[in-house]
């Protein structure tokens, strides 16, 4: 048990207990209206959001995020990088994900290290709340790390630091706890470069911190449960779940982004790891891709859309073979009009 020293601060004690567990970027900050709730009003009102309507309905709690944790005060707010992931998991090879998608969920893993820091933070001050959460929680997490310090929100809408890039999650913990920020807030060190949204296929970043999620490769693969519009679907390439484009061309990021990522072996190896993993994903029933994704970030894809999106890399990677596989999608109520599209491209 970690033994609270009565001539700390409480923000010390804080400090001590994450610095002990290895953490070496997080902050505090105090619990506020968040500084870029108009602007956030401003994207949903232009309908940027797309089918992700939770965004609209939690807008409340996102206002006041003490409705969260009644009489919360303060937020430690926790950067968790995931490259290399913490968690790697292998139950697919060649099939290209976003980064943080490369291993166990993080609903899962980054819940479980903020549930540690708070049973500690409760042992030392057993009068005070603490409340762990992730993105599952309705709270607009970039604007609270960039109050707690952890990086400035770049032209991507990415939360970027000097030297941990991007490449992170951001997790916090609410409490009752009276705490105070410390850190400078970091200054927007993007200057001129527009590496990013000149890199986005589909032109998704329509301006500086203005992401239209509607073209966005990330929320067509993941969230959306729509088939994409035929204008988008050869810009989708062969990304089969999420996006990293934005980030891996971002000058912070280049770095960390070369020295964990290696390319593969062989074209024909690749090639021929690629065609395993979209003919099971094809010819598998929804239960048996749950079961093969489970604790994967894969799974919130269900079976539609991991069918939906091996459809499209098919067509875009002109994969010949796994024409009966498409056929057989043909008579799919959801999928039909998609797997004819890609038939044709094969075709062509």
């Amino acid at each position: 048990m970690y033994k609270s020293n009565v001539t700390l601060s409480a923000q010390q004690q804080v400090s001590s207990i994450l610095d002990s567990m290895g953490f070496s970027h997080y902050g505090m900050a105090k619990l506020a209206t968040p500084i870029s709730l108009s602007f956030y009003k401003s994207w949903l009102e232009n309908e940027y959001h797309g089918d992700m309507e939770y965004l609209r309905r939690h807008l409340p709690q996102k206002e006041n995020p003490i409705k969260l944790l009644p009489h919360a005060s303060s937020a430690i707010v926790i950067g968790f990088n995931y490259l290399p992931h913490p968690k790697k998991l292998i139950n697919f090879k060649r099939l290209r994900v976003a980064e943080y998608a490369a291993g166990e969920d993080y609903h899962i893993w980054l819940k479980e290290h903020l549930d540690s820091i708070a049973q500690k933070l409760k042992e030392i001050f057993p009068q005070e709340e603490f409340l762990s959460a992730t993105d599952s929680r309705p709270i607009l997490e970039r604007d609270l790390a960039y109050r707690a310090g952890l990086g400035w929100v770049g032209k991507n809408t990415c939360v970027i630091h000097q030297k941990h890039g991007s490449f992170f999650l951001i997790g916090e913990i609410l409490t009752t706890l009276d705490l105070y920020t410390t850190t400078v807030l970091h200054p927007d060190r993007c200057g001129s470069c527009n590496k990013c949204i000149e890199a986005c296929p589909t032109k998704a970043l329509i301006s500086p911190l203005k992401l239209d999620a509607r073209l966005c490769i990330s929320y067509l693969t993941i969230e959306s449960k729509k088939i994409p519009p035929l204008e988008l679907r050869r810009k989708i390439g062969n990304h089969f779940f999420g996006c990293d484009i934005c980030q891996s061309v971002c000058p912070w990021n280049i770095k960390i982004f070369e020295a964990n990522t290696t390319e593969s072996d062989t074209k024909s190896q690749y090639k021929n790891e690629l065609v395993s993993d979209l003919r099971f994903i094809l010819h598998a029933t929804n239960s048996e891709l749950m079961k093969h994704f489970a604790n994967s970030p894969l799974s919130r894809a269900r079976g539609f859309g991991l069918k939906r999106n091996a459809l499209i890399v098919a067509a875009n990677q002109n994969i010949k073979t796994l024409r009966p596989e498409i056929v057989a999608l043909t008579s799919d109520p959801r999928l039909g009009e998609l797997a004819q599209w890609a038939l044709q491209q094969l075709l062509n």
